[in-house]
């Protein structure tokens, strides 16, 4: 068994990725959402070790508050300072650590939507917030030749350029006009949202647009980007990439990724 804590959790769409994979690779389990208020994410842990659950997702408000419950931490998790997915050690299963699947999600997201290696590119990341740190630091490991962070605040900004050692810096907005690869890591564009993070007439052909919002299916950067020739996506991938991580350090199973991501599109509001 494993499940999601949050709070809210009622909309999370790990439910049917999960049990779609769970089937499909003829496994026994159940996934659940579990509603957590703020301050019960330790009692939660404690829950899990109880009950024998195999694995925990974490979302908002927990991601930082499960940390102190957890044995260890996995170094994307420490660096992060958050946790997303909690696993049993594969050699003691006493131990639970604390993981972030959300860098190697983003960049299993690049190759599944744009066959693309950010090894060598040019990278502009707009936002500074949980989600652009995590993208921040898989970009570093893979080798990116520079990483720019565009944010409002400059607090943030320089936190999350640290995660990228020498290769990142703090840039404005026009920025985006010389990267390779552009990251909307801002909620501007969720839902109805008609804002756009940056100016859409600077970006072209040969540029990857990658948003981390998967609803709506078409943000209003990917309209004006696509309109400029750009190639772009939506987050769904890196949701589904990120939650295959977590099945797969669950369960010791490789994660059927294409009825996840299957199921997760079946499950977007309309």
């Amino acid at each position: 068994m494993a499940g999601v804590i949050g709070d809210p959790v009622g909309h999370s769409l790990s439910p049917a990725i999960h049990n779609a994979g769970f089937v499909a690779s003829g496994l026994d389990w159940a996934f659940v959402a579990f509603p957590v208020r703020v301050g019960g994410a330790a009692a939660a842990v404690s829950g899990m070790r109880a009950l024998g659950i195999r694995g925990l997702s974490v979302t908002m408000p927990h991601k930082a508050a499960v940390i102190d419950a957890v044995d260890r931490l996995t170094p994307a998790a420490a660096a992060l300072g958050a946790v997303n997915c909690i696993f049993r050690d594969p050699v003691d299963d006493e131990v639970l650590v604390g993981d972030n699947t959300d860098g190697p999600g983003f960049l299993g997201g690049l190759r599944a939507d744009f066959g693309l290696e950010p090894a060598g590119a040019r990278c502009v990341v707009l936002g500074a917030g949980g989600a652009a740190r995590a993208v921040v630091l898989a970009l570093a490991g893979a080798g990116a030749e520079s990483i720019e962070v565009v944010n409002r605040s400059p607090g943030p900004a320089q936190a999350t350029v640290a995660l990228a050692g020498s290769v990142g810096s703090v840039s404005a907005a026009d920025a985006v006009a010389g990267a390779d690869l552009v990251v909307n890591a801002t909620p501007l564009g969720m839902g109805t949202d008609p804002r756009l993070p940056c100016d859409p007439t600077l970006l072209g052909p040969g540029q990857v647009v990658a948003e981390l919002i998967y609803h709506p299916a078409e943000t209003p950067l990917m309209a004006a980007a696509r309109g400029r020739g750009a190639r772009t996506a939506n987050g769904l991938s890196m949701l589904v990439c990120q939650a295959a991580a977590a099945f797969e350090r669950w369960t010791g199973h490789p994660a059927p990724i294409e009825t996840m991501a299957s199921s997760a599109a079946a499950a977007l509001p309309a």
